[in-house]
This record gives C-alpha cells, sequence and structure tokens, in this order.
C-alpha cells in the first residue's frame, strides 16, 4: 500500500505533468528564435530571456515540491539526478525539452504494443535530442572565429552525423561549450541506436517465433485431422461383415 506522501506526489506530478510539458514546448520556442532568427530586435530577445527565466523558475520549483513530497529525498535525488543537473547547469537546460517526448509517450499509451510506445518514445527522443543539441551547438560556435558551425544547416548535418556515431568530420564544434554539446550528443545516439537495435531484434524474434508457433500449429491441425481419419477408418472397418473364414 502506498504511503501519503507517496500518493500525493503522484497525484501531483499527474496534475502537473501537462503544465510541465507546455512549459518544455514554450522553452523550446524562445530558446531557439533568439538562435534563429538573426538580427532578432533587442526587446523580443530580452522577452525571451524573461520567458526562459520564468520556465526555469517553474521547473525548480516543481522540483522542490517533488522533493517535498518524497519519503526518501536521497532516493529522490538519486533517481532524478538529469532534473537537478539541468536545474544547476545553465548549458545543459536546453534537456528540459525532452520533457515533451514524455507527452509523445503518454498520448501513445493506449497502444496494445509496448514496442509502439518505445518505438515512440526512441523516435521523439532522436529528433527532440537532434534539434535541440543543433541549436545548442549553433549558438555556441556561430560567432567563433575559426568555427565550421556557422548555420543552422551545418549544425543539423553535424547534429546527424553525431547522433547517428557516422561522424564524417566536415563540421565539428571547436569551442568548449560545443564539444561539450558533442559529448552529450554522442552518449545520447549510442543509447538510442541500442534501444532501436535492441527493438528491432525484439521484432525479429517474435515474428520468428510467431512463424514457428503457427508452422507448428499447422502441423498439429494436419496430425489431428490424419488421426480423425484414421479412427474412421477403423470405425468403418470394425462395422463391415467379416468373411467367413
Amino acid at each position: 500500500m502506498l504511503s501519503l506522501s507517496t500518493e500525493r506526489l503522484l497525484v501531483y506530478e499527474r496534475r502537473s505533468a501537462w503544465f510541465l510539458t507546455a512549459a518544455a514546448v514554450l522553452f523550446l520556442g524562445v530558446y531557439a528564435w533568439p538562435i534563429l532568427a538573426l538580427g532578432l530586435s533587442p526587446g523580443l530577445v530580452r522577452a525571451c530571456s524573461t520567458a526562459n527565466l520564468a520556465i526555469w523558475i517553474a521547473f525548480g520549483f516543481d522540483y522542490l515540491v517533488r522533493l517535498t513530497l518524497a519519503d526518501s529525498k536521497r532516493r529522490f535525488v538519486r533517481s532524478h539526478l538529469l532534473d537537478l543537473v539541468v536545474l544547476v547547469l545553465p548549458l545543459l537546460r536546453p534537456l528540459r525539452a525532452l520533457r515533451v517526448v514524455t507527452a509523445l509517450a503518454r498520448l501513445n499509451r493506449t497502444s496494445v504494443s509496448v514496442r509502439g510506445r518505445t518505438t515512440t518514445y526512441v523516435v521523439g527522443a532522436v529528433l527532440l535530442l537532434g534539434f535541440v543539441s543543433a541549436l545548442a551547438v549553433l549558438d555556441a560556435e556561430r560567432e567563433v572565429a575559426g568555427a565550421n558551425i556557422t548555420t543552422f544547416a551545418d549544425a543539423i548535418w553535424w547534429a546527424a552525423t553525431t547522433i547517428t556515431t557516422v561522424g564524417y568530420g566536415d563540421q565539428f564544434p571547436t569551442t568548449p561549450e560545443g564539444r561539450f554539446v558533442g559529448v552529450g550528443l554522442m552518449i545520447g545516439g549510442i543509447a538510442l541506436a541500442g534501444t532501436i537495435t535492441a527493438a528491432l531484434a525484439s521484432w525479429f524474434v517474435e515474428q520468428i517465433n510467431t512463424a514457428e508457433q503457427a508452422e507448428a500449429d499447422t502441423r498439429d491441425d494436419q496430425l489431428a485431422t490424419l488421426l480423425a481419419e484414421v479412427k474412421a477408418l477403423r470405425a468403418d472397418l470394425a462395422q463391415r461383415p467379416q468373411p467367413p473364414a
């Protein structure tokens, strides 16, 4: 049986999930706009910065509330290290946009197949992680002399080759911040590639097992039919009059 504090935590998380998801989507917009829209007016840039700060405060408040409601504070901190690191390190704040992926999984929760939910989550994570990383590396590299990632197209190409672990090397970060983003994207790419590989392997094994089971069922049906025919023949022969000796 759940404790009262755990029940309150679950109720709070259920009620706040959509608000925080909307905040993550809004953050993605106010984070991407100044980076993608060159020459944005100072007033709009300040508005985006203010919205960014407000969203950071909202996520910080959410973390404190969940920490307060948790039965074990230490266990909560250990199991939510990414949330804490994203709050503390400004460089990692774009990762809060990944909360949108949880909404994708929630929208797909009615799917019969667990693999369908996993696929939705992984594909959403790949696309969002690549987009956020492209924005972050472009923001870090664009104004640096000698940098080779100076446009969003360059950043997207770099993110695609990095997250897939191809790494052509024609586009690469030169600043510490950009390289930090690159390391995170490499780790995320390896993890997501492993998840996709495992899902595909599981699908192939399931298909093979299904085919083998169908073949076995067919053999069993055929054997049952043959046995029934043999029994019918025996019964027919038993009813026929025996020839005189």
